[in-house]
């Protein structure tokens, strides 16, 4: 086998562990019929494994219930009961009494559920199809007596590399960040949200790595490098004291970075750029204000709803934005409104579709569910009592959608009035400019909107046409694209008229030659990684604003991406003539990239 695999970087970090393989998939079942006498064992067997099946998603939930929270366990008690389903049961022993083997029956049946499912109208029993399929799986599992590969099955410090296909949601509230100290999928880019999750858990991952699972044995070893996207199997001895010692190196450059976490962010010459941290997870917040940010440039609420049974009621959500803004003490929150659908979907309500990412989703869906909405807009409203809250729009294309929003953020405050809550109603309203649309069309927002944000991710996916959680799209996702440059300089010009503060709050502002770009194009509020805070101050402090407008003059004459790319690193690596020979050795990627970060 290919000792070395390569994939996409997708969280820097080196790790050098066991795998943990994870094959969450249904198996191979035989078409196997039994004797009229083994009958009843057949029955038997069945029972059982359904009775093992419960006893296991028990204790999974009990598990997810510690390491993510009761609400995100509930996932795990919808399962339970519904292998208590009679008419499912009944369906299976049907099938058993006609003298097929316990496996065969139950893999009949789970294959017509999961069907007859996944076209019902009612898209509460669509979105049930996901936890049939993991019945599926795991009651297969213990009748054909294959191992269990559960994730919670690791104890802790096992400093292991969780290697498989995908991280769907069921998945990744088991994650025991005490076992897994490492990522690996099959799928996934550096901008899919299987990524963005690892960066904000601080995990080194490497995705897309396309049949790692079928590639790799559970008795292997690796040295998983999420920096160059490498994944190393069964390294020499020398291969992993070079992991270690680059290990060693990156902790010595953080830490030093850390120390300069409270400098603030000053080009060579002295403009202040202002850089904020991205917030999945409102755990997240402590670690993102010791990073230094000056407050938070996006917090995703969608992680609030993911997995769930249910939509979160107005109290914990409540609960959930205060704690961020808590933490932030007088600095800025941007809070963007749910971002759901696309590939983000809950567990309750929303309907699957053919071109999920440009269908119902984000403004569009929160706008025509205002019962839902109006509870997510008093949440943050009753936040904003505590803080500088600033509400973000997602994938706004009109100014009717952030006229409607208003509508209804004057609604929530009157039922909040009425109840004699405490809220504060004069709030930031923003908007992501992720569409092209929305960057062609910015001057017609400058009068509705407070505020701009650049969502580079969907604006890179949707002006190229390229599905960004495609691997086989990966090398044609490229920020520096003249086309991308151009919009994100039309909606700083649109923002400047008119006074308006335009942030960039993507992945582009997390790595240093888009960054750089960025800068020279007039961005000044960038909002990152919590991780990557320190080092973008590092590189912005060693930079000129003079040197960053001439390296976006440049990209946007480049007549390709390949072209502005080499012609930005080769402009940032002289403007950053103050980086010591040490820092640019530790910071360097086999890759080229100057502070490790893939572009």
């Amino acid at each position: 086998m290919e000792r070395m695999l390569r994939g996409l970087p997708a969280s820097p970090g080196i790790i050098a562990g066991p795998v943990h393989l994870l094959r969450w998939e249904v198996p191979d079942v035989p078409a196997r019929t039994v004797t009229e006498a083994e009958v009843p064992h057949e029955l038997t067997r069945f029972r059982d494994a359904v009775s093992r099946a419960q006893d296991r998603l028990r204790h999974v939930r009990d598990r997810a219930a510690h390491h993510a929270g009761a609400e995100e366990s509930m996932i795990f008690e919808v399962q339970i009961s519904m292998l208590d389903d009679r008419a499912l049961n009944s369906e299976v022993e049907g099938f058993i009494l006609e003298r097929r083997a316990a496996e065969h029956a139950f893999d009949l049946v789970m294959l017509e559920w999961r069907r007859r499912f996944g076209r019902a109208q009612a898209p509460m029993l669509r979105e049930r199809v996901g936890d049939l399929m993991d019945l599926h799986i795991r009651v297969l599992g213990i009748l054909l007596s294959l191992p269990d590969t559960d994730p919670v099955d690791l104890p802790k410090g096992s400093n292991a590399v969780l290697v498989t296909h995908d991280l769907t949601p069921s998945l990744t509230v088991q994650l025991d960040r005490e076992a897994i100290a490492a990522l690996a999928t099959d799928e996934g880019t550096s901008t899919s949200h299987v990524a963005i999750l690892a960066r904000s858990l601080g995990l080194p991952a490497v995705v897309g790595l396309r049949d790692a699972t079928s590639r790799l044995k559970g008795t292997d070893r690796v040295v998983l490098d999420g920096t160059t996207g490498v994944l190393i199997v069964n390294p020499t001895d020398e291969e992993i004291a070079q992991a270690r010692l680059r290990a060693e190196q990156a902790a010595l450059l953080e830490e030093s970075l850390r120390s300069q976490a409270n400098v603030p962010a000053q080009l060579r010459g002295g403009e202040r750029i202002y850089l904020r941290a991205n917030v999945d997870l409102p755990e997240e917040s402590d670690l993102a204000a010791r990073s230094g940010a000056d407050g938070v440039g996006l917090m995703r609420t969608e992680f609030v709803v993911l997995g769930r049974t249910a939509m979160p009621d107005e109290d914990e959500q409540y609960r959930a934005y205060r704690r961020v803004v808590d933490a932030f003490a007088g600095k800025p929150v941007v809070i963007r409104t749910f971002d759901i659908g696309g590939d983000k979907l809950p567990v309750g309500g929303f309907p699957s579709e053919a071109n999920p990412f440009l269908g119902w989703r984000a403004i569009r869906m929160c706008l025509d569910q205002p019962d839902l909405f109006l509870v997510q807009l008093r949440a943050l409203l009753r936040a904003a009592a505590h803080g500088d809250v600033r509400i973000l729009l997602p994938l706004v294309v009109s100014v009717d959608e952030v006229r409607r929003t208003r509508a209804l953020i004057a609604e929530a405050a009157r039922t909040l009035n009425e109840r004699g809550a405490v809220f504060r109603d004069r709030v930031q309203v923003g908007v992501m400019i992720e569409t092209p649309a929305a960057a062609v069309a910015a001057d017609t927002f400058v009068n509705d909107a407070d505020f701009f944000s650049i969502g580079t991710n969907d604006l890179v996916q949707y002006t190229l046409a390229v599905d960004r959680g495609n691997v086989n799209l990966a090398a044609r996702f490229t920020p520096l694209h003249p086309a991308v440059l151009r919009l994100i300089r039309q909606t700083v010009d649109a923002g400047r008229r008119r006074g308006l503060e335009v942030a960039v709050c993507g992945e582009m502002g997390s790595h240093p030659l888009t960054a750089f770009v960025l800068v020279g194009l007039g961005i000044r509020h960038l909002s990152v990684a919590p991780r990557a805070v320190p080092l973008m101050k590092r590189m912005l402090r060693s930079v000129s604003a003079e040197s960053a407008r001439d390296a976006a003059e440049a990209a946007l004459n480049s007549s390709t991406a390949a072209e502005a790319e080499r012609i930005v690193r080769r402009l940032l690596q002289a403007a950053a003539f103050d980086l010591s020979p040490v820092e640019l050795g530790l910071l360097a990627s086999d890759s080229g990239d100057i502070l490790g970060y893939a572009v």
